[in-house]
């Protein structure tokens, strides 16, 4: 009863967060209703060994190969969800297919395979792989499943890597769905990684056990099930938090700004009123002294919503939201430092908004290339009278 639970919860983990994703229209985004029909390759997978594992052993020769298939592609679609919260604005066959190649060419040679072979030899081959040695139809078919378990796990590898390259490039945009202002964290894509390189060990772990090995072993499918169970519910959780936003999917602006922000130009009527009233926020309210300020605590205090606000930003100040705030944080911590010379950096942090030193840190860094002891110096050094 235990084994048989725990074969069908990754089914109806994945078949819930699939309905989840696609069925709430008002929170949607590209990168949520792709991320629902990427949950449908893990329900396939885990209905494939439902059956394989349990009393209904005659039904899996029929899924078989959707199985194969299914298994080639989750981790390139998984690589094209990054980069769908990253660079890529909207999936398209066009420019994500080249993904898909490999995995197709390797399904359409096994799924001829199984056509060719004996109706008998294939179920009998299914949950025996050492029957019918001498038979050239199972020959092949035993040839190309070896094929795809070694291209499935260098998959996983690539997935994994090109994911991590992604976030550290462009991580703050990833962040952008999840309205987090921690800069330089990145912690919901980094989470999101971390989940697909423990389903990447357990899989890789799983498929050189093989499936027979695992038939006899409950305890190995108890373990190594929960784990898939949990980590394919994160994943879709995380999903469900993401705010309905478009990022900037342009290529990533450095801005090294010396002068004050400038007047509010360029806009529409519209567009005007709501950007001064995010700039009273800042410049009269000083909304940014709040450590824990996100985008979302802009879109309330002026009466619109998170896209609107990143794109008015965006446009106007050629600055990502993060960037923006901190932008009105080190004009603070000027003014703070020519006051009073002495404070430590910790009540610095704090009294601009930064919430920690090292989140300033990461904010001169990225503004001007300096150490906090360098611009501190160099802050000094000027005559600037407030």
């Amino acid at each position: 009863m235990l084994r048989t639970i725990l074969l069908t919860s990754p089914v109806f983990v994945t078949l819930l967060w699939s309905i989840s994703l696609a069925g709430h229209s008002k929170r949607y985004s590209n990168p949520r209703l792709f991320l629902a029909w990427f949950m449908l390759l893990p329900l396939l997978i885990f209905l494939s060994y439902l059956f394989y594992f349990t009393t209904q052993r005659d039904i899996y020769p029929y899924f078989d190969v959707v199985l194969q298939f299914a298994s080639l592609l989750v981790f390139p679609a998984y690589y094209i969800y990054f980069r769908l919260l990253t660079v890529d604005e909207k999936f398209t066959f066009r420019v994500h297919g080249r993904y898909f190649a490999i995995p197709t060419l390797l399904y359409v040679l096994y799924g001829v395979g199984v056509l060719l072979a004996p109706a008998v030899e294939f179920r009998t081959w299914l949950f025996n792989e050492n029957a019918y040695p001498d038979s050239s139809s199972i020959h092949f078919l035993s040839i190309m499943r070896f094929i795809i378990r070694l291209t499935y796990i260098v998959q996983v590898v690539v997935t994994v890597i090109g994911n991590h390259l992604l976030i550290q490039k462009y991580g703050k945009k990833a962040e952008q769905f999840y309205s987090d202002l921690q800069d330089g964290k990145y912690n919901n894509a980094k989470l999101l990684n971390y989940s697909i390189i423990v389903m990447g060990i357990a899989a890789f772990i799983f498929t050189g056990l093989g499936r027979s090995y695992l038939m006899t072993q409950s305890s190995l499918i108890y373990v190594g099930w929960t784990i898939f169970s949990v980590m394919l519910y994160i994943i879709g959780y995380m999903g469900i938090k993401q705010k309905p936003i478009n990022p900037m999917f342009d290529t990533e602006i450095e801005i090294n700004q010396t002068e004050p922000m400038p007047l509010v130009i360029k806009l529409a009527g519209g567009q005007k009123k709501i950007m001064l009233k995010v700039l009273m926020e800042f410049e009269v309210n000083k909304i940014y002294l709040d450590s824990q300020l996100n985008i979302m605590d802009i879109v309330q205090a002026v009466g619109t919503n998170r896209t609107y606000i990143s794109g008015l930003i965006n446009q106007q100040y050629n600055q990502n939201f993060c960037s923006f705030v901190n932008g009105f944080r080190l004009e603070e911590l000027e003014r703070v430092i020519h006051e009073n010379q002495n404070l430590s950096n910790e009540v610095l942090a704090e009294s601009c908004g930064f919430g920690s030193v090292n989140s300033l840190k990461r904010a001169i860094q990225a503004k001007t290339g300096l150490s906090i002891l360098e611009w501190k110096t160099l802050q000094l050094s000027k005559k600037i009278i407030y």
